[in-house]
């Protein structure tokens, strides 16, 4: 594990971007989303995505330029096209209008389309709760997961998020895929030479294995639950495909024509604001609502996100970032050669 200085971390993440040959825009939005990740210890979700940024876009799957569209589709609507662009952009200029209709009608939803999502939810879940709003998110991706009691994948891991927003503290978020465990957690089991536990996947043949590639290759992951975390998956490829006018898991792992990129597809998110909702005595039941985290810390459970926070309070306050050792040295090699 080496570290380095928050300014050293962006200019490093920004010089590789660079390389890639993303534009200006795209460099800033991508290298926010990564080094966030990074700087909450998110493994799977921080630099390690400059390695899934640089592949997708060598393979033609995504524009380094291409600036976002909005259309207003009714006053509570917000579509916007990102017109084969990484989404990062197209999430940092379409979350301020979100957040002005949820703000102005109480509820708003916003269609991200066309764009490749690589990161984790939570970012664009904790912007809208700064701002004081309930947030939901979610987004399918490549079909790489069996539904309980398949064989083949049907699936992507299919993320959702969610947010509730807290006066002086941080914000109550989860955000996790509906299978056992994210793909990039995988993927990072096998870059280390390291068995999965028992539970993540299926090898092509639908019997249970902890190799790594065995899954990636020709297997499937599986859901949580069971047929529970099934339905869920299933809802998500609903709402973050058909229902925004976007692509199923199966159709966005045959957009990749077997180049590896990263997902392309849409995202669907929702705010609400409890002020427009409840009118002025909205923050009476927001004091309400802490009684259930109370709940949580009287019983020495850990709040969903607890770790991340912590770890980006240390980064903080020593104004350093860790990276693994290895990915540093993947990246760096790319830089250089």
């Amino acid at each position: 594990m080496i570290e380095l200085s928050f300014t050293q971390a962006k200019e490093f993440t920004e010089k590789i971007l660079t390389k890639a040959n993303y534009s200006p825009a795209h460099i800033s939005a991508i290298s926010d989303v990564v080094l966030k990740g990074q700087m909450d210890e998110c493994a799977s979700h921080g630099l390690y995505r400059l390695l899934n940024c640089i592949h997708t876009l060598k393979s033609g799957k995504v524009s380094a330029d291409a600036l976002p569209i909005f259309k207003n589709q009714t006053p509570v609507v917000l579509k916007v096209d990102a017109q084969k662009a990484m989404a990062p952009l197209a999430l940092q200029q379409g979350i301020p209008q979100l957040i002005e209709k949820a703000k102005t009608f109480g509820i708003a939803m916003m269609a991200l389309n066309n764009c490749v999502h690589f990161s984790a939810l939570w970012y664009e879940i904790e912007l809208l709760t700064q701002q004081g709003l309930v947030a939901f998110a979610c987004t399918s991706n490549h079909a790489w997961v069996a539904p309980t009691g398949g064989k083949k994948p049907l699936f992507g891991t299919n993320p959702i998020a969610f947010g509730w927003p807290r006066q002086k503290k941080p914000p109550f978020i989860f955000d996790f895929a509906t299978t056992a465990v994210a793909r990039g957690e995988i993927e990072l089991y096998r870059r280390t030479g390291r068995q999965v536990p028992e539970g993540w996947g299926i090898d092509e043949h639908g019997a249970a294995t902890t190799d790594p590639l065995k899954i990636l290759q020709n297997g499937a992951m599986l859901t949580f639950g069971a047929h529970k975390g099934s339905a869920l998956a299933a809802m998500v490829e609903l709402l973050a495909g058909p229902l925004i006018g976007d692509l199923l898991s199966l159709e966005s792992i045959e957009y990749d024509e077997q180049t590896g990129s990263s997902p392309f597809g849409g995202e669907l998110i929702i705010a609400f604001s409890p002020e427009c909702i409840l009118g002025g005595n909205y923050q009476q039941h927001l004091d309400r609502a802490e009684t259930l985290f109370k709940g949580y810390e009287e019983q020495g459970a850990r709040l969903p996100s607890q770790r991340r926070y912590e770890a980006r309070a240390k980064a903080q306050q020593t104004q350093m970032i860790k990276i693994p050792q290895h990915l540093y040295d993947d990246l760096n090699h790319y830089l250089n050669n």
